[in-house]
């Protein structure tokens, strides 16, 4: 079986320029990144996918494979997929987001596992427990519930599931307006880590945006809508993604 991981690395970024080239204790985010991806014991390349040549210059620089894609691409999975279409011979493809250079190599072979037991598997990703007010709260994290199976049965950047026995009105705000005290239950934390088999991938490059992907700006949203099962797996923690000053900061505190 040949599993292999690709990170999309795109050079420029709404919330934080040129994020990937990015400094961090001597490294930048992107060659980071890929050192910890080479550390997951299932894999058997780890690759750079980039359609810029200052993202390709760089990762020549510091020894990764790395190949240039189309420029029409509009998302990570797209990207991946180019390459997927050209190498019959992959098995597994796992795709590891530029952002994260504290990513954990075990988690990405959590990821993995699933297939090596499992022919039926398609997909998977990765989810932690939250229950933190915040964090539950805010859209930038994204929530999933998961069936008795451990599959995904939905994704949102809203409260799911909503516990609507813990919600209160406060006082002065609109009658549609509530807020949640904190849960009993657990809500758990979507992390944007995949793996594919290629025909997965390939199937799920090859579909229209879903309605509920646009609507939540989430891609993984047309994997459901399409039948496409999301096998999900609990790790301890998410790693730190850099995507805005704050999250720059954060990392080059805890690299020292």
């Amino acid at each position: 079986m040949q599993v292999v991981a690709i990170i999309p690395a795109r050079y420029a970024s709404t919330r934080l320029e040129c994020k990937l080239l990015l400094d961090l204790a001597g490294k930048s985010v992107l060659q980071r990144t890929y050192e910890q991806a080479c550390k997951a014991k299932y894999l058997k390349q780890v690759i750079i996918a980039t359609d810029d040549q200052r993202i390709f210059d760089h990762a020549r620089s510091f020894g990764a494979e790395v190949f240039m894609t189309s420029l029409e691409h509009k998302s990570g999975t797209d990207r991946i997929a180019e390459l997927a279409k050209q190498n019959p011979d992959w098995s597994i493809i796992v795709n590891v987001q530029g952002d994260e250079p504290m990513i954990n190599p075990d988690d990405i072979d959590k990821a993995i596992e699933p297939f090596l037991h499992d022919p039926l598997c398609q997909m998977t990703s990765l989810y932690h427990c939250i229950n933190d007010l915040d964090e539950i709260n805010n859209p930038n994290n994204v929530k999933v519930v998961i069936n008795a199976n451990g599959e995904a049965m939905y994704f949102s950047r809203s409260v799911i599931p909503y516990e609507s026995s813990k919600a209160v009105r406060l006082e002065g705000t609109k009658a549609s307006d509530t807020a949640l005290e904190p849960y009993s239950l657990r809500a758990f934390k979507h992390i944007g880590l995949y793996a594919y088999t290629r025909d997965s991938l390939l199937q799920l490059a090859s579909l229209p945006q879903s309605e509920l992907e646009k609507l939540e700006q989430l891609e993984q949203l047309r994997a459901l809508d399409n039948g496409i099962k999301i096998k999900m797996l609990e790790v301890k923690s998410a790693p730190i993604g850099i995507d805005t000053v704050e999250d720059y900061n954060k990392a080059q505190e805890l690299l020292g």
